[in-house]
């Protein structure tokens, strides 16, 4: 053994060389690739966010050029007058305010407490996947089966009617899903290390959920009722079914009677009023109004929810 020759397990300072070469050369293609991957995936996601960009303002210029004539304080203020091709929108906006408020007073604490129990109480297992599926499933209902699902049971079955209340309660189970997600996600972005710091100083889980967890998930919350907002907002199945009427000259004074709603009332003038080419402008101008008072409403709650950021951080 001691004679047993050792030349051939050594390394000469070349081949050393040439191996650190080699795997250097492999680290920097492999970096390379993995750059040009990141920049390739980054291009996609730019050029994305650009289409959805421009889409927005070319809509935004479309809807501004083509109804900024029929905006003035009579057609902001006044109901529709003769055959709806005069007048103004007031009914249909103060219709679609209501509808939008309604939808989120009934579903934004439902929607949050469901998120609270699946996320804070509900074990895994079985029965949390088949809640959890029939959620994501609701989200992709069509909404004019929810106006159907209105339309059987608010209007019908518990008499509510055609009404502010049933149209309300319509949008706001159809915005349920969405909010739910949405408050179940900021709800797992909470550290359990804010869980575990406020029960290991003695407070119950219901203190901790609603005095720890809750504030500082509120802003995730929120985005979903900025989403409810938005989609309630905008949606004409539903509240054909349950809550929009042809014309109605006057306010709604009780949450049981008919209103006007602007997508409604531009789906009457495109597709069923009397002269539809004299009312082009009043269209348009609908549709401006329509998506000004949805930016208004999101632009309240975003504003809202930055000051609440503010004031936790």
């Amino acid at each position: 053994m001691d004679n047993f020759p050792l030349s051939h397990l050594r390394t000469t300072p070349e081949e050393i060389r040439r191996t650190q070469s080699e795997i250097s050369k492999s680290a920097y293609s492999s970096i390379g690739r993995r750059k040009t991957i990141q920049k390739i995936v980054f291009g996609i996601f730019r050029s994305a966010a650009w289409i959805n960009g421009i889409a927005l303002v070319i809509i935004l210029y479309f809807m501004i050029s083509k109804g900024w004539r029929a905006i003035n304080w009579t057609f902001l203020t006044q109901p529709p007058m003769d055959s709806m091709t005069k007048g103004g929108i007031l009914p249909c906006i103060v219709g679609t305010i209501g509808l939008s408020l309604g939808a989120i007073l009934f579903a934004f604490p439902i929607g949050v407490a469901s998120a609270i129990y699946l996320n804070e109480y509900a074990r895994p297992g079985r029965f949390l996947r088949i809640i959890r599926l029939g959620i994501n499933n609701l989200a992709g209902v069509p909404s004019v089966v929810f106006g159907l699902f209105g339309l059987a049971f608010f209007v019908i079955y518990l008499e509510f009617g055609v009404s502010l209340l049933s149209g309300a309660l319509t949008l706001g189970a159809m915005t349920l899903p969405v909010i739910i997600g949405s408050a179940e996600e900021a709800l797992k972005a909470v550290p359990d290390t804010y869980r575990e710091a406020s029960l290991g100083l003695g407070a119950t889980k219901l203190q901790t959920i609603f005095r720890v967890v809750l504030p500082a998930a509120l802003p995730g919350i929120l985005t979903g009722g900025i989403l409810g907002i938005s989609r309630a907002a905008g949606e004409t199945a539903p509240i054909m079914f349950t809550a929009a009427v042809f014309f109605s000259p006057r306010l709604p004074s009780s949450v049981f009677d008919e209103i006007m709603a602007l997508p409604y009332h531009i789906y009457v003038l495109a597709t069923a009023g009397t002269e539809i080419e004299a009312t082009r402008p009043l269209q348009y101008g609908t549709a401006l109004v329509l998506i000004v008072l949805v930016l208004g409403l999101n632009l309240i709650a975003i504003i809202w929810r930055s000051r609440l950021r503010k004031r936790m951080q």
